[in-house]
């Protein structure tokens, strides 16, 4: 049962490559998961609201269910759906209503029978009259009822939204005075303010997946020593110092040669997911190993975000790993590979022992205040006749661009324009120096700031 004001959950289950995933995005009502041909490409559980005849609830989706496969990565995505079935209040298990059953749909449906757990069975691909007679020869599973219909087209979904909504449990009025702990999975209702997305992102095998982890307190997403074991982004909500915040758990980023060398169309699904979510962030946190030494790819990931204007921060992560010197040495050579956002943070950490995931916490909502920081027009007016009387714009051809006044146009990221006449003719070096003024007058720790110059408006007669 459910505390009260929680929102019920309803796992989506089964076994590899029977559109789990397509009706998790139907439901979510978005392209959320990742949909691909290839079996098991769902790994981890993957969270998102959902809203069905009025009720509100939390869906599921999670990896293809497989007892057969016995390797660490199949242990992985079955102690993940085993959480999956321990939270849920509703499962929805899909089946192949084309292949009919196997032997895997049976041990799947003797799982779910042990569960004692309010189940739906969904015959997916059940896209014509034909395919639900076929789909007639999963009955032999023993499963009391089917709903039969294809997630893909949206057939016969508003009949399983109603027998999910059927179980759910009663809803519970919610009461005050329950709060999450710092680094604790976030309520349904976050602190002050909205939540701050924020992108976690890198190479792969860089430990993006193990400080999720250690920030959730539990193994919510599947951690290999294999590179590329997360494929999804997977958004996970934590409460840090009363700040709810959204954690996108994103694929490894790889050089285009080596996704082209690869399998090129689940890499490329994969990579533009993560760019998907990056965009969808307010902040980017690039996760580098400071035992391999931060690389070309690292920067260039980091200038992804830069581009979209995100605000960052850098996560020199496996320093424990690493002495002294080499550490100090490993601090130096990410500064001059990142040279290009000297304003970005860098949080030395280890995901595997937790030391300084709180400080990146604590910086990341530093960051993420600076994003949404509005300075006032007189104040910055004020700060910028310092700047005109201590550093006056060069001058150009012989003529002298007259600067006007600044104004703060937008926030997220921070934009700021300057209307002058002759901003053709101002030196990139002067340019430079306002945007470092800025920031030694304002802070926008972590942030990319924009100055444009504009001329004025002429007056109509």
């Amino acid at each position: 049962m459910n505390a009260a004001g929680a929102k019920p959950v309803v796992a989506v289950v089964g076994r590899p490559n029977v559109g789990k995933s397509t009706l998790f995005n139907r439901l979510v009502g978005r392209r959320l998961a990742l949909v691909h041909d290839e079996p098991g490409v769902k790994r981890d559980r993957h969270y998102a609201d959902a809203r069905s005849l009025g009720r509100d609830y939390l869906l599921v989706d999670t990896g293809g269910f497989d007892p057969e496969v016995q390797d660490e990565m199949g242990g992985g995505i079955r102690h993940q759906l085993d959480i999956a079935l321990a939270e849920a209040d509703v499962v929805v298990c899909v089946l192949d209503a084309r292949e009919g059953p196997t032997g895997v749909d049976g041990a799947a449906v003797d799982l779910l029978r042990r569960s004692a757990k309010p189940v739906v069975y969904f015959a997916n691909k059940s896209d014509t009259a034909r395919h639900e007679q076929e789909a007639s020869e999963l009955y032999r599973l023993g499963v009391p009822q089917l709903v039969c219909g294809s997630a893909l087209h949206g057939r016969n979904v508003a009949e399983l939204e109603r027998a999910i909504v059927a179980r759910l449990p009663a809803a519970v009025p919610a009461r005050g005075g329950a709060e999450a702990g710092d680094g604790a999975p976030a309520p349904a209702a976050g602190g002050p303010g909205p939540a701050l997305r924020v992108a976690v992102i890198g190479r792969p095998n860089a430990g993006k997946s193990s400080l999720v982890n250690h920030i959730l307190g539990e193994e919510r997403l599947l951690v290999d020593s294999k590179p590329g074991t997360t494929r999804d982004a997977i958004d996970v909500r934590v409460v840090r110092r009363r700040r709810e915040l959204v954690l996108v758990d994103t694929a490894g980023l790889r050089r285009k040669a080596s996704v082209a060398r690869g399998r090129s169309t689940l890499e490329a699904l994969c990579v533009m997911g993560a760019i998907r979510a990056l965009e969808r962030a307010e902040i980017a946190v690039l996760v580098c190993d400071a035992a391999a030494g931060v690389a070309e790819q690292d920067a260039k990931i980091l200038g992804l975000a830069v581009d979209r204007g995100r605000a960052a921060v850098v996560a020199l992560n496996k320093i424990d790993l690493l002495g002294r010197e080499a550490r100090r040495a490993a601090e130096r050579q990410a500064r001059e590979v990142l040279s290009f956002a000297p304003w970005a943070p860098l949080c030395p950490l280890s995901a595997t022992t937790g030391r300084g995931a709180g400080q990146l916490l604590d910086t990341v909502l530093r960051v993420g205040a600076s994003y949404h920081q509005r300075v006032p027009t007189a104040e910055l007016n004020r700060f910028f006749e310092q700047v005109l009387a201590s550093h006056p714009p060069t001058t150009s051809g012989g003529r002298a661009p007259r600067l006007q006044y600044i104004t703060q146009a937008c926030i997220a990221p921070p934009l700021f324009v300057v209307m002058a006449r002759g901003a053709g003719e101002l030196h990139f070096s002067f340019q430079r120096y306002v945007v470092n003024s800025i920031r030694r007058s304002f802070g926008f720790e972590g942030v990319p700031v924009r100055v444009r110059y504009r001329p004025p408006r002429r007056r109509e007669r």
